[in-house]
């Protein structure tokens, strides 16, 4: 190997561990940005197809931007009002459930939480509902909350919101240098590599569309069946279980948990029998089912192309290195390292070790 060919390799390896320390120890700076990124790569198709009816990228931009925060406050205001409204009507049945968990509770479980009788878990009860109530309206001081437990110094709070308020502006960047960057990042590449560079991109490409655009519609999709189903069942909180549940399958398999979990709960303690918990976890099958054969292979076709079970040891290991955003980040990972492994298996089926050729 050339000499000048390994000192590029050791810097570029330098260059990839120094940058791979630096984004493990500044995670909340990487969560901003990977926001903006996956949202720019969410947002750049519409962008694109205004430019090609003339109008000007930036322009493009504030109209896409309108649009998405149009959208988005008119998804936001929903859940709100949906959600308030149905923890008032899940006031009314207070009562019950308190008595239902009351029956069913230990005895040395009551004595240790101190709801001796009835009456006085009703109240607690009510007074988390209430708690609840008044979250519902204001979304922000839960971030806070979570911001400044998690953030000792004064300093590290400030940067930390203020990193979040300003993912409009990488945002806007990013959808409005992208062209710029590519041009960039190709400029390094040398003319003979060219071909398999732009192949491989193009492939990578396709993996990480798949997973951003088409999870975010599957989840969006998944939410309102979800939702329909837990609400045709009568269980209470229907919308903000099934929102949720939609909500957090970005992390494959994990809203599915969540949402059997909490609607079969609430199916238990609102009916007090066996039918009401198995429709719910009936009907969660259903849509899981839906979700595996019909809904994900049309919306995201076999970009991604992972095998389940690869999803799910990719998930594991993920959130047992990095937590919660390794598991966010282990599908479409996978999913990119394996457009290369397979790149790597064609060549080694045309190597003379594997055709036994001398």
């Amino acid at each position: 190997m050339p000499k000048n060919t390994k000192i590029l390799l050791i810097v570029v390896l330098l260059l990839v561990s120094l940058t791979a320390v630096v984004l493990y120890n500044s995670s909340a700076v990487f969560l901003q940005l990977f926001i903006a990124f996956a949202l720019a790569y969410l947002l750049n198709p519409a962008v694109l197809f205004l430019e090609s009816r003339r109008v000007n990228r930036v322009v493009s931009i504030l109209i896409v931007f309108s649009v998405a925060l149009l959208i988005g406050t008119g998804f936001a205001l929903f859940l709100t009002i949906s959600i308030s409204g149905e923890l008032s009507n899940m006031q009314l049945n207070l009562p019950a459930y308190a008595q239902h968990l009351y029956e069913i509770t230990p005895a040395s479980f009551k004595s240790y939480l101190g709801i001796e009788t009835p009456d006085k878990l009703t109240v607690q009860l009510n007074e988390l509902l209430q708690q609840a109530r008044g979250m519902a309206p204001d979304l922000i001081k839960p971030a806070l909350i979570f911001l400044q437990r998690a953030f000792s110094s004064t300093i590290g709070l400030i940067l930390a919101v203020l990193g979040y308020f300003i993912i409009p502006v990488y945002l806007f960047y990013l959808l409005a240098d992208l062209p710029q960057l590519k041009q960039f990042v190709d400029s390094f590449i040398p003319e003979r590599f060219r071909n398999a560079y732009e192949d491989k991109l193009g492939q990578v490409d396709a993996v990480l569309s798949g997973f951003i655009r088409g999870q975010l519609s599957v989840c969006a999709i998944l939410a309102l069946l979800y939702s329909i189903g837990l609400y045709a069942i009568g269980i209470d909180l229907a919308i903000a279980i099934g929102t949720l549940a939609g909500i957090t399958f970005i992390i494959p398999y994990l809203g599915t948990i969540i949402g059997i979990l909490l609607s079969v709960a609430m199916a238990f303690l609102k009916f007090h029998d066996i039918l009401h918990p198995l429709l719910c976890l009936g009907w969660f099958s259903l849509v899981q089912g839906l979700e595996g054969m019909i809904i994900t292979p049309k919306i995201v076709g076999k970009t991604v192309g992972l095998h389940p079970l690869v999803a799910i040891v990719a998930l594991l290991i993920g959130g047992q290195i990095f937590g919660l955003m390794g598991m966010l980040l282990a599908v479409p990972v996978t999913a990119v390292l394996q457009v290369f492994l397979r790149s790597l298996a064609i060549w080694y089926r045309t190597t003379e070790f594997y055709r036994g050729t001398p």
